[in-house]
């Protein structure tokens, strides 16, 4: 009987089994993806109900528990097994499958900037020496990397540790635009004080597929997670 106890779960559908309960990760300030609904912090969004629904389907018996992350710590933990599946904003790329596994696409953005209603800012370009707000582990910062190398001006970045406090850059004056995905953008903007006061403009910096994530080498729960999906699709 000690012997079965100490046995380590090998996948991660064996781990939800064991321990009863399964950890998604979501974000906080990623609205319409995930997000944070009122002072009790239930968290929402379009992810969100996606990883629910899917766990209905695969863990139906497994108690869920709610870990806020941010997209810095995103792939840590999910790679650590702190977080058996992330439901945040994530985008898929080649260098963070180094890292986890993504399940099939299940929604594209494309990567922008929020500027005041005012602002005579219409493209990249404009900011060139000003301030631009990004939040720290989005793919916006590499993209406003790459396209001030590109284009041989200065973009000085302001990393906000969320959405949120990035927002905050731009909406206190501290920043002349805010970068990031444009749904995301929508979501900060319509949750704002002014939502008037803020339009999303200029060229697109990438189109990102975004995905559930998991932990890698781990075929049986990928397999899951993507037939569960496919299938609502």
């Amino acid at each position: 009987a000690f012997s079965a106890q100490a046995q380590t779960a090998t996948t991660t559908l064996d781990k939800i089994q064991q321990q009863g309960k399964v950890v998604i990760g979501v974000r906080e300030s990623s609205a319409p993806m995930a997000y944070a609904l009122g002072s009790n912090h239930e968290f929402v969004g379009y992810h969100v109900e996606l990883c629910e629904k899917v766990l209905a389907q695969i863990a139906p018996q497994a108690k869920i528990e709610y870990m806020a992350m941010t997209a810095q710590n995103t792939l840590p933990l999910v790679q650590n097994g702190t977080v058996d599946l992330g439901c945040g904003p994530t985008t898929n790329n080649l260098s963070r499958q180094k890292q986890v596994s993504f399940a099939v696409t299940t929604y594209v953005s494309e990567v922008r900037m929020a500027v005041p209603a005012d602002s005579k800012i219409t493209s990249i370009k404009d900011l060139n020496g000003k301030t631009v707000a990004a939040s720290a582990g989005t793919t916006a910062v590499q993209l406003l990397r790459k396209f001030a190398r590109d284009h041989s001006i200065e973009l000085p970045t302001q990393l906000g540790k969320d959405h949120y406090e990035s927002f905050m850059l731009l909406e206190s004056g501290r920043a002349e635009a805010f970068v990031l995905d444009d749904n995301l953008l929508a979501g900060v903007i319509a949750n704002s004080k002014d939502p008037k006061g803020f339009k999303i403009v200029g060229e697109v910096l990438g189109a990102e597929p975004i995905a559930l994530l998991f932990r890698k080498d781990d075929p049986a729960f990928k397999k899951a997670v993507d037939d569960a999906l496919t299938g609502m699709m």
